[in-house]
């Protein structure tokens, strides 16, 4: 027979405390329940394993056997218990986080510092992830969140995943600081897309959502991009743009100010990407992920006030170099197969 580890912590008990109504009282069991329970054992061991008597109960030699195999069996649930419990205080104060560049830039920071001072002892790991992997490191258990884009649809992740959404992030216009359509207007002059249509585009690569995007909001503008160069790197596109040889679509969030260019709000309805933290369904052993989603929504607000003020670009003159306009220089987007 397979044997029940239940009827050897039975005996264990039994053994321990001398009288059935003590073992039921360990086991949170009416005396009734335990006295059942002792009948179904000795019916499965086909042995008899407890003598009664008016000072308690004692265990036969069949007893007592089995009773040394519950002690084991004891010892190794209060072992499981005590290191499940490690665990879970492990896990709980562990959050592995995946992001693409322009979140680790702008949205990450602040949120890691506000949870830092909240929680000093949290064991936080940030890995470098596209857009298009997000879901899977979670689905597979490398992460706890994952921020990452999407590009003018909805977010649909599996059913074992759940997408809080984090942040509108508006394309705007990057441009030559000499073009004619920067230093003709003033600088909150929103522009439509169809005044582009003669120029040559920098483009992310074929295939990636934020090209076909762009390729959506030009047909709606009523013409066919010319791009002549192609990149994964919001950061080259920049850089390019600078050079004066082209203009190109960018994310608010992934403007680096590069040398030699400015940039400029498009006319409603603009194309956007929405910023999303992806999390399992049921993320109850990983606390900090919660937390760190409301951080996120905090900082995501900011940075939205932010850009709906008056912005230092629009208080000068679009040829004149702001010393100060590199600090972000490092590049703010930097992933294109994914966000």
């Amino acid at each position: 027979m397979l044997a029940d580890p239940g009827q050897l912590r039975l005996l264990a008990l039994i053994e321990r405390h001398g009288s059935l109504a003590a073992a039921a009282h360990a086991l949170r069991l009416t005396p009734a329940a335990v006295t059942q329970q002792v009948a179904k054992a000795e019916r499965d061991w086909r042995v008899p394993l407890v003598i009664r008597g008016p000072r308690g109960a004692t265990l036969t030699a069949a007893g007592a056997l089995l009773a040394s195999h519950g002690r084991t069996v004891e010892e190794a649930s209060d072992r499981a218990e005590a290191e499940l419990a490690a665990l879970l205080g492990h896990l709980s104060l562990r959050l592995r986080i995946g992001t693409f560049q322009a979140a680790a830039l702008q949205l990450l920071p602040p949120a890691l510092t506000a949870l830092r001072h909240r929680h000093r002892d949290a064991d936080v790991s940030v890995m470098d992830v596209v857009s298009g992997r997000g879901a899977d490191e979670i689905s597979a258990g490398r992460l706890d969140v994952a921020i990452v884009a999407s590009w003018g649809t909805p977010l649909a992740p599996s059913p074992h995943l759940r997408a809080h959404s984090l942040l509108s992030d508006p394309m705007v216009v990057v441009l030559p600081d000499d073009h004619p359509l920067a230093t003709e207007q003033p600088a909150d002059t929103e522009l439509h897309l169809e005044q582009l249509r003669d120029e040559s585009w920098v483009s992310i690569v074929a295939g990636h959502a934020a090209r076909e995007q762009f390729h959506d909001a030009a047909r709606e503008a009523g013409f066919t991009p010319t791009v002549r160069f192609e990149t994964e790197s919001y950061d080259v596109a920049q850089a390019l743009v600078g050079t004066g040889i082209a203009v190109a679509l960018v994310s608010r969030l992934a403007l680096t100010h590069a040398p030699g260019t400015i940039h400029r709000e498009l006319a409603h309805p603009r194309p956007y990407r929405q910023l999303y933290a992806v999390t399992r369904t049921d993320a109850s052993l990983t606390p900090l992920a919660d937390m760190l989603i409301d951080l996120l929504r905090d900082v995501a607000r900011d940075i939205t006030a932010t850009w709906e003020a008056p912005s230092h670009e629009e208080q000068r003159s679009p040829n004149v170099t702001d010393p100060l306009s590199s600090e972000d220089g490092s590049g703010a987007w930097g992933e294109a197969r994914g966000g």
